[in-house]
């Protein structure tokens, strides 16, 4: 066996790991975000129901799905605000 075929193998396993690295980060940093989004959007979700529970004493109503607990877990206050003019005006 050759020292030149011996430094192939390594270079090819150091080329697959570095791969294997890259392709990871890739995978990893859409995953943050999804996870990020989700915690978000049960925040929204629970912010939706509170204010249904308080609100529904004057008859202002948001209806609860994940389009507007995204919203309101996005946007924050500002969204709350927004969808309660939307629904209620």
């Amino acid at each position: 066996m050759s020292f030149g075929l011996e430094v192939g193998i390594f270079l090819a396993y150091a080329a697959g790991l570095f791969l294997i690295y890259i392709l990871g980060r890739f995978l990893i940093i859409p995953l943050k975000w999804a996870g990020r989004l989700l915690f978000s959007s049960l925040i929204g979700g629970v912010v939706i129901i509170v204010v249904n529970l308080i609100g529904g004493l004057w008859g202002i109503f948001v209806p609860l799905n994940l389009l507007t607990a995204a919203i309101v877990g996005v946007l924050g206050l500002p969204g709350a605000v927004c969808l309660l003019l939307f629904f209620n005006l």
